[in-house]
């Protein structure tokens, strides 16, 4: 079965204008084919892959050493779209289990892929389908210390923790995504959601448990703000921990260790830490004023965090679908609040706001802590790090080879150098 990349992935991936792409075509170097869904035309991969291989040997320099071919996400104009249907779409009509299984090209059990209509449905598969896994007992930690040790404690306790085959590979993720969750600290106050009063022979949905974990007082419409942020946080096809999980799936680590590289890379500020930043501005903002807490942001940061995304130019379209949300749960001063600070940055040239500040809204006005969205995005990542390790097995191993060009450390000189 042939696999195809369109025109504009095929130029992108070659360096090329789509010009010089249809060049390449004229001039007999490459075939291309009809599309069945759109006017533009498909390139097989290997095509495109041997022809980038002939234009690298031929330079002196080798730029690139590992090529990631994925069908999982592609990022477009309206944001990542899952195996072809955008993620915003998504958002509205689909349980994050089954945005899941989709990721994982997982059948659902009426046959399909997972791609309703309407109001995220329920998970399917009756009860204990995304269950917890057996972790003994737990320790005292921070939420996001908590979701790594029970990520190590769920492969510790795996007897056969090196099966990679597929269909044990997604059980251990949904064991794990549920571990991850359910070891979450509750908020004092937490009263069960409405929509888990009818659930006692299951376990609630990720996102209905996850509600839960966060917020005070978790509602019906939170259930579906942290639906939707699970699944537009979902994946966002190479990013950095997502590169992270691929290199450990090519060394063959099991799924827990290659998601505990994802959970490495993404406890970083600059990955994984945006909307607690963002989360930070709105707090400042409450109490002094949204110019001042800009202000007083940029003066210390020098940067606006939840605005600016280096891939949506024009503005993250992840942004509208959570802004939505929160403004159905906000009150009129939380909605003026944040209309003003992305008014204000606008009218400075700031660019437009990203999903993390929409996230950090969301988690805002519910009343959650400042990390809150930082743990919405590691939980909904782990399904898009479970789809790019299943994909990772099926290149070959260990084809992640960066070279160094080593460079000799400065020579100290000498007093006579010197003078």
């Amino acid at each position: 079965m042939l696999r195809m990349l369109e025109s504009d992935e095929a130029a992108r991936r070659l360096g090329v204008k789509i010009t010089t792409l249809y060049a390449y075509v004229s001039r007999g170097l490459l075939s291309s084919y009809p599309s069945p869904h759109s006017r533009r035309s498909l390139f097989d991969v290997d095509d495109i892959e041997r022809l980038a291989l002939r234009a690298r040997t031929a330079k002196a320099i080798e730029t690139r050493l590992a090529t990631v071919t994925t069908s999982i996400t592609q990022l477009r104009d309206d944001g990542p779209a899952y195996r072809g249907v955008a993620a915003v779409e998504l958002a509205s009509s689909m349980a994050f289990e089954e945005v899941a299984e989709r990721l994982w090209n997982v059948a659902s059990d009426d046959g399909s892929s997972g791609t309703g209509d309407g109001a995220p449905s329920r998970p399917r598969g009756g009860p204990g389908w995304w269950e917890s896994l057996p972790l003994g007992d737990r320790p005292d930690m921070g939420a996001s210390d908590m979701m790594r040790w029970a990520v190590v404690m769920a492969g510790a306790h795996d007897p056969l923790r090196a099966d990679l085959r597929p269909d044990t590979v997604t059980r251990t993720a949904r064991g794990v995504v549920a571990s991850m969750v359910d070891v979450l600290p509750s908020p004092p106050t937490t009263r069960v959601p409405l929509v888990l009063a009818d659930s006692t022979d299951r376990p609630g949905s990720v996102a209905e448990r996850l509600a839960a974990k966060l917020s005070p007082a978790p509602t019906e419409g939170l259930v579906r703000s942290v639906n939707a942020a699970l699944v537009l946080m979902a994946d966002h096809e190479l990013a950095t921990s997502t590169v992270a999980v691929r290199v450990a799936a090519s060394t063959r680590a099991d799924l827990c260790d290659a998601i505990l590289a994802g959970l490495g890379t993404i406890a970083g500020p600059l990955h994984g830490g945006a909307s607690q930043l963002a989360y930070g501005l709105l707090v400042e903002a409450e109490r002094h004023g949204a110019q001042r807490a800009l202000d007083d942001t940029l003066r210390w940061q020098r940067v606006l965090p939840g605005f600016g995304h280096p891939v949506y130019a024009s503005g993250d379209p992840r942004f509208g679908v959570l802004l939505a949300q929160f403004n159905e749960m906000a009150t009129t001063r939380q909605r003026d609040l944040v209309g003003s600070i992305i008014d204000m940055a606008a009218a400075h040239g700031i660019p437009p706001a990203n999903v993390d500040l929409a996230l950090a809204a969301v988690s805002w006005a519910a009343g959650m802590d400042p990390d809150a969205g930082r743990t919405i995005f590691t939980v909904a990542r782990v399904a898009g790090w479970t789809a790019h390790y299943l994909e990772e097995l099926g290149e070959r191993p260990l084809r992640f080879r960066a070279r160094a060009v080593y460079a000799s450390p400065a020579r100290a000189q000498s007093d006579d150098e010197r003078h």
